[in-house]
C-alpha cells in the first residue's frame, strides 16, 4: 500500500508539472497567433511566389518547420489548415500535397524540442531530461526524419507540383499590436533560453515556462483593459484544457494497470527483445508507433512511461527517445495516431476538402516505414 501510495503521488506530480508546462508553452504561442503574426509572415512568404508551385512548397515547408520548433506542432497545425485550404482556392491548384507536407512536417519538427509536442514534455519531464541534453540527442534523428519525410513528399507529389498555378496575391492584413507581438516574442525567446539552461541554474521546466506565460498574460491584460478588446478572452478559451480530464484518465487508468502488474508482464516482454542499444531503439520505435494508432499517443506515452522504468539502466535512454520518435511520426500512419490528426481531419471537413481516413492510411503507410528506417539509424548513431 505504501508503494502504490507513492506511484500515486509520483504519477500527481507528473501530471501536475506536465500539464503546467503545455498549458504555458501552449499560451505563448496562441497569443502569437491571436495577434495575427503567423497569418502576416504566412501571407509575406505566399507572396513571394513567382508563378510555380515548387517554389510555393519549399516555402510552406520552411515556414512549417520553423515555426513547430518554437511552439509547436498543433498550434501551428491549428493555424495553417485553413490557410492553405485558402491560397489553394485562391490559386486554382490541388490542396493535398500542401496540407499532407504540413500536417507530416510539423509532426516531424515538432521532435526537436522537449516543449514541441505535449508527449515530449511528458516524457522528458517524467526521466529529468534537460532541455539542452534532449535537444543535443534528438537533433541528429530529427534531421534524417525530416529528409526521409521531404524525400517521400517530393517523390509523392511531383506530379501535382509540376501543373502550372495562378498568381497569388493575398491582400496583407497589419498586425494588431506590434508592441505587444515583440513583448510575445521576448518572452518566448526568454523561455526558450531559459529552458534550454534551466538544468544548470537549478530551475525545472514547467516553474520556467509558467512565469514566462505568467508575465505575458499580465501585458495581456493590461492591453485588454486598454483597447477594451478580447484578447485574453480568446487566447484563454483556445487553451488546451480539454486535455487536462483526458490526461488525468490515462494516469489513473495506466497506474490502475501498474497496480495489477499488467505493465510488469508487458515489461518483461520487451526486456527480452532489448539486448542491445539497436534492439531496444527497434523496439521501442516499432511498438510506440504502432501502439499511437491504437490508444493515441498521449495514452501510449504514459503507459510506455512506466514500461520505460522497468528497462535496463544500460539501455534508458535508447527506449526513452525511440518512444519519443514514435510518439510523434506515429501521428502520421492515421488520424488516431495524435489528437493533432484527428482536429486536422475535422478542419479539413469544414473546408469542404475530401481526404478520409483511408486517403490519411494511404500516405502514411507509404511515408512512415521509410522515415521510421532512417530516424532509426539516427538513434543508432547518438
Amino acid at each position: 500500500r505504501l508503494s502504490f501510495s507513492s506511484q500515486r503521488l509520483k504519477f500527481s506530480c507528473q501530471c501536475s508539472f506536465s500539464i503546467c508546462l503545455l498549458i504555458s508553452i501552449s499560451f505563448l504561442s496562441i497569443v502569437l497567433d491571436e495577434l495575427g503574426f503567423f497569418n502576416f509572415i504566412s501571407v509575406k512568404a505566399i507572396n513571394l511566389v513567382k508563378n510555380s508551385q515548387w517554389s510555393l512548397f519549399f516555402i510552406i515547408y520552411f515556414l512549417v518547420a520553423t515555426l513547430t520548433i518554437f511552439t509547436s506542432n498543433d498550434i501551428v497545425i491549428l493555424t495553417f489548415t485553413p490557410f492553405i485550404c485558402y491560397f489553394a482556392k485562391k490559386g486554382k491548384i490541388n490542396p493535398i500535397p500542401y496540407l499532407v507536407m504540413e500536417f507530416i512536417n510539423a509532426n516531424t519538427y515538432s521532435m526537436l524540442l522537449s516543449i514541441g509536442n505535449p508527449t515530449n514534455i511528458y516524457l522528458s519531464s517524467s526521466f529529468n531530461v534537460s532541455f539542452l541534453t534532449y535537444f543535443v540527442k534528438m537533433l541528429l534523428p530529427t534531421i534524417f526524419a525530416s529528409l526521409a519525410s521531404l524525400l517521400m513528399l517530393v517523390l509523392l507529389f511531383r506530379r501535382d507540383l509540376n501543373k502550372p498555378i495562378s498568381t497569388i496575391r493575398i491582400e496583407e492584413i497589419p498586425l494588431k499590436n506590434k508592441k505587444l507581438i515583440i513583448i510575445n516574442l521576448i518572452h518566448l525567446a526568454l523561455a526558450t533560453i531559459l529552458l534550454a539552461i534551466s538544468n544548470y541554474i537549478n530551475l525545472e521546466m514547467w516553474l520556467v515556462a509558467l512565469v514566462c506565460a505568467s508575465s505575458l498574460l499580465i501585458f495581456v491584460i493590461i492591453h485588454t483593459i486598454r483597447e477594451h478588446d478580447s484578447l485574453a478572452k480568446y487566447t484563454i478559451k483556445r487553451l488546451p484544457f480539454n486535455l487536462i480530464p483526458f490526461l488525468i484518465s490515462m494516469f489513473t487508468i495506466v497506474l490502475c494497470l501498474n497496480y495489477q502488474g499488467v505493465i510488469l508482464k508487458i515489461s518483461s516482454l520487451f526486456i527480452k527483445l532489448s539486448n542491445s542499444n539497436a534492439q531496444t531503439s527497434l523496439t521501442y520505435l516499432i511498438s510506440s508507433t504502432l501502439a499511437c494508432n491504437l490508444i493515441n499517443n498521449i495514452p501510449m506515452t504514459i503507459f510506455f512511461s512506466n514500461i520505460i522504468n522497468c528497462a535496463s539502466p544500460l539501455y534508458l535512454n535508447n527506449a526513452i527517445y525511440a518512444t519519443i520518435v514514435g510518439s510523434n511520426i506515429g501521428a502520421y500512419l492515421t488520424p488516431i495516431g495524435a489528437l493533432a490528426g484527428i482536429m486536422w481531419m475535422s478542419i479539413l471537413k469544414k473546408q469542404d476538402i475530401k481526404y478520409n481516413f483511408l486517403s490519411f492510411i494511404k500516405y502514411g503507410i507509404i511515408i512512415v516505414p521509410v522515415v521510421m528506417i532512417f530516424t532509426y539509424l539516427g538513434l543508432i548513431l547518438i
